[in-house]
C-alpha cells in the first residue's frame, strides 16, 4: 500500500488547496504550481532600472517560447519517426563549417605569400598573419593527459570490462581511456590526431546511482560514438574553435578604451592616436560580430541534429540496461544541485575535521555517505517539482541537451523491460568495480577536504 501524503495546516494561497509536506525541501502547490520555483529576493531599483529589467525578462521569455517551439517540434518528429535526420542542415553545416576553414587557409597563404614575396611591410604583415594561424587559430586536437584521474586497464580491469561490454552491445569499439572526475555528470569525446575515444566519470553521480543505472550511464555517453551527433566530428568542431578564436581575438577591448579617455590633456598627437584607434576597434568589431553571427547560425543548425542525438543515445541507454535505468538515471541528474551542497559543505569544513583527529580514510566514507544519504532522502515530491521546474524552465544538462522533461518522456514512449537489458550489471562485478574505484574516490575527498 503506497505511503499516504501528509500535507501542511495551510492551504495554497493561489487555489486553496491543501499544500503537502515538503519537509525541510520548497514548499510547492502540485496542483497549481504556486511557487514550483521561487524568486530570489530582488534589491530595490531605481525605475530606470526595473524597466530595463522589465525589457530584458520580456525579451528572455521571448527566447524561450521560441526554444521551446524548436525543442518540442523536435521531439514530436522523433517521437513519430526516431529514424529522422535534417539532411538540409547537415548540408549546411558542412557547407559553413568549409568556409569558416577556407577563410582560415585563405589567411594563412596569403600571410606566407606575403612573408615570401612582398616588400618589409607587408613581409611584417605576413608574419603576424602566419604566426596568428599557427598560434590563435590552428586545430585544438586536445591531448590525453596522463595524471592519477585516468584509470589504465591495469588500474581498473573490471572497470574497464563493463565499458567494453557496453560498447560491444551498442556495435562500437572500446574507449581509449577512462578518467574519472569530480563531476556530477560524465561525457565521452575523442582527442588527439588518432582521435582516441575517452570516457569520464564523474565520481559523486557514479557513486549514487544503482548497478543498472550506471550501465545505462556508460551506454548514454559510448552511445555518441555511433549515434551522429557532427558536433563531435573533427571538420566541424575545428570550425567551432576557429571562431571562438576568432571572436576572442577581435572583440574590441572595452576597458581600454575607457582608461584612453580617462588620460591627461589631448594633444593633436592624442586626437590622431584616438581616431585611428576608434576606426581599428570598429573594423574589428564588425568582423567579429560577423564571426559571432556565423557562430550562431553554426549552433542553430546543429542544435537539432545534436538533440536528436542525445535522445538516440538516450534510446541506447534504455535498449542496453532498461528504460526503467535509463529513467532513473535522468532523474538522478536534476539532483546536481542537492550533490553539490553536500560536496560544499565538505569543503568549506576541513579544519574542523582534522582538529577532531579524523583520519583521512574516515573522512572520505563520510564525505561518500552523506552523499548517497542526501540524495536517498530526497522525497518523490521535491523529484516531481524538479522534474516540473525542467519543465517550465526548459532545464537540461547543458545547452547541447533537450530538456530533461522531454528527454524521459520519450524514453517512456517505448519501453524496455529489465528482461531485455542486454547488459546487466551483478552484484559480485559491481563490487569489483567499486574496490578498483576506491582510490579515486579518496583521493577525491581529500581534495574536497583540502
Amino acid at each position: 500500500m503506497p505511503d499516504p501524503v501528509l500535507h501542511d495546516a495551510r492551504p495554497c494561497p493561489e487555489c486553496a488547496e491543501a499544500l503537502p509536506d515538503s519537509g525541510h525541501h520548497t514548499s510547492w502547490c502540485p496542483a497549481c504550481e504556486w511557487n514550483l520555483s521561487p524568486a530570489a529576493a530582488q534589491p530595490y531599483r531605481p525605475p530606470r532600472e526595473q524597466r530595463r529589467q522589465a525589457r530584458a525578462e520580456r525579451k528572455e521569455q521571448s527566447r524561450r517560447t521560441a526554444v521551446r517551439s524548436r525543442v518540442e517540434k523536435l521531439y514530436g518528429a522523433l517521437a513519430t519517426d526516431p529514424g529522422a535526420r535534417g539532411g538540409g542542415a547537415a548540408f549546411g553545416t558542412l557547407l559553413l563549417a568549409t568556409l569558416v576553414h577556407l577563410s582560415t587557409l585563405s589567411l594563412f597563404a596569403g600571410s606566407l605569400t606575403a612573408l615570401a614575396l612582398g616588400p618589409l611591410p607587408l613581409r611584417v604583415l605576413g608574419l603576424i598573419g602566419a604566426a596568428l594561424v599557427t598560434i590563435a587559430l590552428r586545430p585544438r586536437l586536445g591531448r590525453l593527459v596522463k595524471d592519477n584521474s585516468l584509470l589504465s586497464r591495469a588500474d581498473a580491469p573490471a572497470l574497464h570490462g563493463l565499458a567494453d561490454r557496453v560498447a560491444a552491445a551498442l556495435g562500437t569499439r572500446p574507449v581509449h581511456a577512462i578518467r574519472v572526475t569530480g563531476a556530477f555528470n560524465a561525457s565521452y569525446g575523442r582527442v588527439g590526431l588518432r582521435r582516441r575515444s575517452v570516457l569520464s566519470i564523474g565520481l559523486p553521480l557514479w557513486h549514487v546511482l544503482t548497478p543498472q543505472q550506471r550501465v545505462a550511464l556508460l551506454a548514454h555517453e559510448l552511445g555518441h560514438a555511433v549515434n551522429g551527433d557532427a558536433r563531435r566530428g573533427l571538420w566541424l568542431g575545428a570550425a567551432l574553435d576557429t571562431l571562438g578564436a576568432w571572436i576572442g581575438l577581435l572583440r574590441p577591448d572595452h576597458s581600454r578604451a575607457r582608461r584612453f579617455g580617462r588620460r591627461r590633456a589631448w594633444g593633436p598627437e592624442q586626437g590622431i592616436a584616438h581616431i585611428a584607434e576608434l576606426a581599428t576597434k570598429l573594423i574589428f568589431g564588425l568582423f567579429a560580430e560577423l564571426a559571432r553571427l556565423v557562430l550562431a547560425l553554426l549552433d542553430r543548425l546543429t542544435t537539432r541534429s545534436g538533440q536528436a542525438a542525445e535522445y538516440r543515445a538516450d534510446a541506447s541507454a534504455a535498449t542496453t540496461a532498461s528504460t526503467e535505468a535509463a529513467l532513473g538515471m535522468l532523474e538522478t541528474l536534476l539532483l546536481d544541485t542537492s550533490a553539490r551542497t553536500v560536496i560544499t559543505r565538505f569543503r568549506n569544513t576541513p579544519a574542523k575535521a582534522h582538529r577532531a583527529g579524523t583520519h583521512p580514510q574516515q573522512q572520505s566514507a563520510d564525505l561518500w555517505t552523506a552523499l548517497a544519504d542526501q540524495l536517498a532522502a530526497v522525497p518523490p515530491l521535491e523529484r516531481e517539482r524538479l522534474l516540473r521546474v525542467s519543465a517550465r524552465e526548459l532545464g537540461a544538462v547543458d545547452v547541447s541537451h533537450p530538456p530533461t522533461y522531454l528527454r524521459m518522456r520519450m524514453l517512456a514512449l517505448r519501453p524496455v523491460a529489465a528482461a531485455e537489458a542486454t547488459v546487466v550489471l551483478g552484484t559480485a562485478e559491481s563490487a569489483r568495480v567499486e574496490e578498483e574505484l576506491a582510490p579515486a574516490r579518496r583521493r577525491f575527498a581529500n581534495s574536497v577536504a583540502g
